[in-house]
């Protein structure tokens, strides 16, 4: 039999699943928009992709707070609602023949403060929906449908780009936000708020509330350090794979959307073994197994070169990072709630999401000028190196680390399909 986690929770999942869909259908739009329309240069992408996530991430240190004390939903709404206007902009001005650099970077800090905000509210109104025996099933389905969207939603996208022109997509992502919102519009019954002082005010130290809460954790602590430096050195490496790919190698359009979607598909079986490795296994086990090799690959995208040999490099290697993610992310995500108390969710998420994106930028800032002086390819080849000590961050077994093992029913849910 299935878990049943309630029609909340499915209006929520689907909110989830249009919206990602929408954003892995745009995958790489706006490095496309910037190398075949703007021709912008390398340092120029990454830019593009760093100022998007820095200014965004400084923006949250107040959204937290913000987010924490106010109803989870219509702050969903209000963030899907901002997005697609910010996204439906693009195609607009790219059709009146003004679409500039400039225009994409604001875009891309309005949806990514956004994004933030609408993170922080959907992870606190998931514990808030969901027992916490059953966060790990939660997770898993939304790491599926994760994989899922990643695995169709790129060549999906480059055959639309081939055939409508480049910002068609972007407008799919726009269009797949006001879905997602009439999805949260839809969900009935009760909302979270924490309780907000009369005397307390948002102030400097308020912001870091989160931050502390953290470091305190030791757990905590380590997935964070963890986290935050593998997601930034694979994220450094992106827009210099578009570099590399599209405008070195030529990959026409389906062929980049293709080396990025295939690979998903080993998310999804990740995604659908993390609870059943859990109960065998342990959790802290699958986490370190899965942890180290999710760093061990990264290093073989130091060997793509033209053609076909150089697209099958990056369908294997994706491939076998792609599912240790998704083994890895549903266990860490659900370790990382059950840790967090219900009126300290939104802030934390928040904090750690703001903090993420601060360092991926920092880092896409530092690759573009390591490509610049170097070249793409050996830029991504520094990332691989360093991404092999990350997996020393991780929690170890001595920590206070929690087993939780999902519920006996879980074990029915693993063959349930996420979507």
């Amino acid at each position: 039999m299935r878990v049943q986690l309630g029609r909340g929770f499915g209006w929520l999942w689907s909110a989830y699943a249009v919206s990602t869909y929408g954003t892995w259908i745009a995958f790489g739009a706006f490095p496309l928009l910037a190398v075949r329309v703007l021709h912008s240069p390398a340092f120029a992408v990454s830019l593009l992709e760093a100022a998007g996530l820095a200014v965004a991430a400084v923006v949250a240190f107040s959204l937290g707070p913000w987010v924490e004390h106010r109803a989870k939903r219509p702050v969903m709404i209000a963030m899907d609602l901002i997005r697609f206007v910010a996204l439906a902009s693009v195609p607009i001005t790219y059709v009146l023949g003004v679409l500039s650099y400039g225009q994409l970077l604001v875009v891309s800090v309005i949806s990514g403060t956004a994004s933030i905000a609408f993170s922080a509210a959907s992870g606190a109104y998931l514990k808030h929906l969901v027992r916490g025996d059953h966060l790990l099933v939660a997770n898993g389905r939304f790491e599926g449908t994760s994989w899922v969207a990643t695995a169709a939603g790129p060549p999906l996208g480059g055959a639309l780009i081939g055939l409508l022109g480049p910002v068609v997509t972007v407008m799919a992502d726009a269009l797949s936000y006001l879905l997602s919102a009439l999805a949260v519009l839809r969900i009935r019954g009760g909302d979270v708020a924490a309780p907000r002082s009369p005397t307390t005010r948002v102030r400097g130290a308020g912001l870091l509330h989160g931050w502390r809460f953290i470091l305190r954790d030791r757990v905590l602590r380590g997935l964070f350090l963890n986290s935050v430096l593998v997601s930034g050195l694979i994220m450094a490496t992106a827009p210099l794979l578009s570099v590399l790919l599209l405008g070195q190698y030529h990959f026409p359009a389906w062929q980049y959307g293709l080396a990025f979607g295939v690979p998903a598909l080993g998310g999804f079986v990740g995604a659908r073994l993390s609870a059943r490795l859990v109960t065998r296994y342990g959790r802290h086990r699958v986490m370190a197994v899965s942890g180290w090799l999710r760093s061990l690959f990264p290093l073989g995208l130091a060997f793509v070169r033209p053609g076909i040999p150089g697209l099958l490099t990056v369908i294997v290697v994706e491939g076998l990072l792609i599912t240790c993610m998704g083994v890895f992310n549903p266990i860490y995500a659900t370790e990382r709630l059950q840790r967090t108390p219900a009126d300290h969710t939104a802030r934390v998420l928040s904090t750690w999401s703001a903090i993420s994106k601060l360092v991926t930028a920092a880092l896409m800032v530092i690759w573009g000028v390591l490509a610049t002086l170097t070249s793409p390819l050996a830029a991504i080849t520094m990332s691989g190196v360093l991404l092999l000590a990350t997996p020393l961050l991780l929690p170890t077994r001595s920590a206070r680390w929690r087993e939780v093992r999902p519920a006996p029913e879980a074990d029915a849910a693993r063959s349930e399909a996420p979507l």
